[in-house]
């Protein structure tokens, strides 16, 4: 079960809460903070659409999904974004999220936790994907102004629609006058093995690249991908995104490290790409010390789930976060 916070844990999350808004909103205004985190089947307990995750992830259906550890899964998801602004210095001003079901579940994030409390906006469109999962993004309205946003769907070379999650892209303008533009992806996995996933994943790449060149002709100079690109960070396929956009994940995948663990080792499929323009110290990926459990198949530790095959565990995702800070 997920290691939930007791009284004094609740009350230290409250203090956090509150002093990490004064801290964000009083110091360090140069400083743009960006959160990525694929949550993991991060489905409401209704059954209202034809897919198959949302039958499974119902009150009725084989995961036994009831509106308890729903709201549980929220309450995890909120403590973890104000613990790491803690240890951070400052709330996230842009969080991309993906393997979300649709608006509600982010509205309950929102405003059925202590993220009510804070300033965060939803941006987020429906996607074909057969399993209903989008990618979506919150952000500070202290901190941007949303200048536009649209799902950007993928396509074959002969012009059919590809079932997968969209690129979402989300153009603001920053405090200081400078437009930045965030593009949240999910690409598509390696189900059902790499000669017929990789195609789907260049088109993907090929959609971003063309994305965020049009966004630089129209004048917008800092862009920021983030997203789980389900494929780790030297793959030659990301090579199509050079110049325009930098690969920040590779060194970290140089080292060994990694946001999910596959088979007792750990893989970097949850990648941010910048623009020349964007400075950074580069990207770091989050390890929340509540959401993390012992690897009893290998050495270590992993990600906490939700659930490990049909056993509840009370986690959020198989899943690390990866954060960014744009100076």
């Amino acid at each position: 079960m997920l290691y939930l916070c007791g009284m004094r844990q609740w009350i230290m999350v409250m203090i956090v809460c509150l002093g990490v808004v004064w801290q964000a909103d009083g110091q360090g205004r140069d400083a743009l903070r960006i959160m990525f985190w694929n949550l993991e089947n991060f489905f409401d307990n209704r059954n209202d659409s034809t897919s198959v995750s949302d039958a499974e992830f119902s009150s009725y259906g084989e995961r036994h999904w009831s509106r308890r550890k729903f709201h549980a899964k929220c309450q995890a998801i909120a403590k973890s974004i104000l613990w790491t602004a803690g240890e951070k210095g400052g709330l996230p001003d842009v969080i991309g999220v993906a393997e979300v079901e649709n608006k509600r579940v982010l509205l309950r994030l929102l405003y059925n936790t202590l993220l009510h409390k804070l300033d965060y906006k939803i941006v987020h469109f429906e996607s074909p994907d057969p399993r209903g999962i989008d990618v979506a993004l919150f952000y500070r309205s202290s901190r941007l102004k949303l200048s536009h946003a649209k799902p950007c769907r993928l396509y074959r070379a002969d012009s059919t629609l590809l079932r997968t999650r969209d690129i979402l892209l989300a153009e603001f303008m920053r405090q200081d006058g400078v437009p930045i533009a965030f593009l949240v992806n999910h690409h598509p996995s390696k189900y059902g093995g790499a000669s017929v996933s990789e195609p789907k994943r260049q088109i993907a790449i090929d959609r971003l690249r063309q994305l965020a060149d049009s966004l630089q002709a129209a004048g917008t100079e800092q862009i920021v991908a983030m997203g789980d690109f389900n494929d780790t960070p030297v793959n030659p396929l990301y090579k199509r995104l050079e110049p325009t956009l930098l690969n920040l994940a590779e060194p970290l995948h140089k080292r060994g490290l990694g946001t999910i663990k596959y088979e007792g080792a750990w893989e970097m499929i949850d990648l941010f790409f910048v623009s020349r323009e964007v400075r950074t110290r580069g990207m770091e990926i989050i390890s929340i010390p509540f959401l993390q459990a012992p690897d009893k198949g290998h050495a270590g530790i992993k990600p906490l789930r939700t659930y490990a095959g049909p056993r509840y565990l009370g986690g959020v995702s198989d899943h690390c976060p990866v954060w960014l800070e744009i100076h």
